[in-house]
């Protein structure tokens, strides 16, 4: 499914990573590590530039995310997700504030979520403007880096292992949405608990 959405994409080089990363942040469930990645293996000195636009296009997502979330609301919240992964991302809001956001933004929990949670709970703009570049920078720029400084050795070596890394992609793209629906069971059992 990977390389047929890879193939596909491809060809839109640049301007599809940058609809790629804003469309991740706000509404599509691919993240756009597979696209940067792929470009970036076809050309490592283009790598850095690739991981900025792909922060900035995350970046722009998560702001469209965050006002989906403040002018919908808790509605369009539930268009997206359940009741009970809501109310684990508002748990994690009020441990973390911004920086469950952060967290998203790093790893492969679904980042959308976060983002349209984030206006929904109405937190602060600018806190979580600058957790978002912080995160999604550190995220992209981490494998456009590693990419930018192996060049060829790593090309060589994603080319000879691409199907396990697209299985291991895969892996991680699944394993952060389970790990969010068992979170929100666990959160909802605990609720059931005590009251």
């Amino acid at each position: 499914m990977f390389k047929n959405f890879i193939s596909w994409i491809l060809p839109y080089g640049m301007p599809g990573l940058f609809i790629m990363s804003f469309a991740e942040s706000s509404f599509f469930p691919i993240p756009p590590d597979i696209l940067l990645i792929a470009l970036a293996v076809i050309n490592p000195k283009a790598a850095l530039f690739l991981a900025m636009i792909t922060t900035i296009g995350s970046v722009l997502g998560a702001i469209f995310g965050y006002f989906l979330g403040l002018k919908g609301g808790r509605p369009i919240l539930r268009k997206f997700v359940s009741s009970e992964k809501i109310a684990l991302v508002e748990d994690y809001y009020k441990k973390y504030d911004v920086w469950a956001v952060g967290i998203a933004g790093f790893t492969p929990i679904p980042y959308k979520i976060f983002t349209i949670s984030a206006g929904a709970f109405s937190l602060d703009f600018t806190r979580f403007l600058v957790v978002s570049i912080i995160s999604r920078g550190a995220r992209f720029f981490l494998v456009g880096g590693v990419i930018y400084i192996y060049g060829e050795n790593i090309s060589r070596l994603i080319e000879k292992y691409a199907n396990i890394i697209s299985i291991g992609f895969v892996v991680l793209l699944i394993g952060g949405f389970y790990l969010v629906k068992k979170l929100a069971d666990h959160h909802k059992q605990k609720a059931k608990n005590t009251s």
